[in-house]
């Protein structure tokens, strides 16, 4: 059985110590368009940085974890409402 995303932390522990996850609170209070649009930037901003900023394996593990947190975002969507077309603004 894998682990959930936001059940691991990429680069320490201090997220799990806090009594709501930033993850948790976001999800609760953004829409879903607004929330897999952070998860999408927050991947890419670790990707772009990666090495710059430090440990390049570290950045991309933290990319890692937000699509992680992503794909399952949008397969609990799909689970609930069904499959869905996902697609960039520009595309309608």
């Amino acid at each position: 059985m894998s682990t959930r995303a936001r059940d691991r932390q990429v680069g320490g522990d201090h997220y799990h110590n806090m009594g709501m996850q930033p993850w948790d609170a976001m999800e609760s209070w953004m829409g879903l368009e607004e929330f897999s649009g952070f998860l999408r930037g927050s991947a890419i901003k670790y990707l772009a940085r990666a090495g710059a900023k430090g440990d390049m394996e570290e950045d991309i593990r933290k990319a890692h974890h937000y699509t992680e947190k992503l794909l399952e975002v949008l397969d609990e969507v799909e689970k609930d409402q069904g499959p869905q077309m996902w697609h960039r603004p520009e595309d309608s």
